[in-house]
């Protein structure tokens, strides 16, 4: 899974600009290996309708969400992670993947118990599909490496506690390994 991976983090006059093109060359790789493996993916971005009315609270909280209005070029994929024709898009207007969308009847209609999640933010939306994964019986696999945020020290600690209370937290070459393994079965 590929967490908002949108043009928002990356572009230096966003106000959600995050520094983290080290994390999406991970997340790629990442996504290349389990490509190969034959795993699905599953990607997330925000959408909210003009005015933010479908935003609740989180838009009211987060004024910088704006970016994310329908057809902000912020929220387009940025250069080389566009999903293919077969992947699977979340479009969600909250943190977390699963609220109010359909990937948890997805997962268990394609027999899926296991997220490997990478993404962007650690503390805000990864941490969050992260705890409902855990929620929904998936186990969730947190690649450190492969999540972002705009400081390293939410970063650090949001991971440290995932890893304590809801998930398996490894990197990057681990499930480069994992996946490869797949691969040769």
């Amino acid at each position: 899974m590929l967490v908002d991976f949108v043009e928002a983090y990356f572009d230096k006059d966003s106000p959600l600009y995050a520094g983290v093109d080290d994390t999406l060359s991970s997340a790629l790789r990442i996504r290349e290996a389990a490509r190969s493996a034959g795993i699905p993916i599953v990607y997330t971005n925000v959408v909210y309708q003009e005015g933010g009315a479908d935003g609740g609270v989180f838009y009211r909280k987060v004024p910088a969400l704006e970016v994310f209005v329908e057809g902000n070029p912020l929220g387009a994929w940025p250069a080389g992670l566009e999903p293919a024709e077969d992947e699977l898009v979340i479009t969600k207007q909250y943190p977390s993947a699963f609220f109010g969308t359909s990937l948890a009847p997805t997962l268990t209609a394609s027999d899926i118990d296991t997220l490997i999640i990478t993404g962007l933010t650690t503390s805000g939306c990864v941490r969050a599909t992260c705890v409902d994964a855990m929620s929904h019986g998936v186990a969730p696999v947190v690649v450190g490496g492969a999540c972002g945020d705009s400081h390293a020290e939410p970063h650090e600690a949001n991971l440290f506690d995932m890893n304590a209370k809801y998930a398996d937290v490894v990197d990057e070459p681990a499930v480069i390994a994992y996946l490869s393994g797949l691969d040769n079965q």
